[in-house]
């Protein structure tokens, strides 16, 4: 999916013959509209194979026997790795323009980012440490480009002491941790499903009244791409909005 986020950001619509079906997902998709104007692909080989296109971009974790099977027909894959700081995703951005040639639109959107940046990295915040934490108590770990842009802020990613890329952590130990604040992707408080039920928790609800939740939705951030300049203005502002509540 973060190949599709890259691909509509700064190929032409010519340029597109089809996106993975996550492509279209709007809670993971910074681009999901636009997505639903391009055929969905499930993922196999068989069907790329058809649409026999000039070059396939593909994440590294994409199936195995998709990649290997495109490669043995000759079909030109570039792969990309999961981009874990900003500094890695406008390298990724950068070399995306160069493979689409498009190298304007790809320097434009860098240098959105590094505005962004250079205006979060200006700005006075208090140095608090977040934890970002999602459905079933998955938290971000320490190696994560979520790191990264809480750091931008000068903020510390307090689910680096449970996990270098990431992991389940039972409540126990986030209310013995006690973080300043949560990162969530959502505001809902209420428990949907099961999924949610730990994000509701009354434990919790206690410990984070809305002046210690930060909201940034998980299309900003479960990818590398030019939606990062959004990203670290959002954050930016929720930031400033839990500096104020705790005035």
């Amino acid at each position: 999916m973060c190949t599709d986020q890259l691909v509509l950001a700064l190929a032409d619509p010519d340029q597109i013959l089809g996106l993975s079906a996550y492509a279209r997902d709007p809670l993971l998709s910074f681009a999901a509209a636009a997505a639903a104007n391009y055929p969905s692909l499930s993922g196999g080989a068989e069907e790329v194979l058809v649409l026999q296109p000039d070059l396939v971009l593909a994440g590294r974790y994409t199936r195995t026997v998709t990649r290997g099977f495109l490669k043995a027909k000759g079909i030109p894959l570039a792969e990309f790795d999961v981009a874990r700081s900003i500094a890695d995703a406008t390298a990724q951005i950068r070399r995306a323009g160069e493979l689409l040639g498009q190298q304007a639109r790809a320097e434009a959107a860098i240098a959105a980012i590094d505005a962004a940046v250079a205006r979060a990295e200006a700005a006075p915040y208090r140095r608090l440490s977040v934890l970002p934490l999602q459905r079933r108590g998955w938290v971000a770990g320490g190696r994560t480009l979520t790191t990264d842009l809480l750091e931008t802020l000068g903020l510390a990613n307090a689910g680096a002491a449970f996990a270098a890329t990431g992991g389940l952590v039972p409540l126990e130990r986030i209310v013995v941790q006690r973080p300043d604040a949560l990162l969530l992707t959502r505001e809902a408080v209420a428990a949907e499903d099961q999924g949610s039920a730990l994000l509701a928790h009354p434990a919790l609800v206690a410990l984070y009244p809305p002046e210690r939740r930060i909201y940034l939705p998980e299309r900003l951030t479960v990818c590398g791409g030019p939606m990062l300049a959004e990203a670290i203005d959002r954050l930016a502002a929720e930031v400033d909005r839990l500096g104020r509540l705790a005035k």
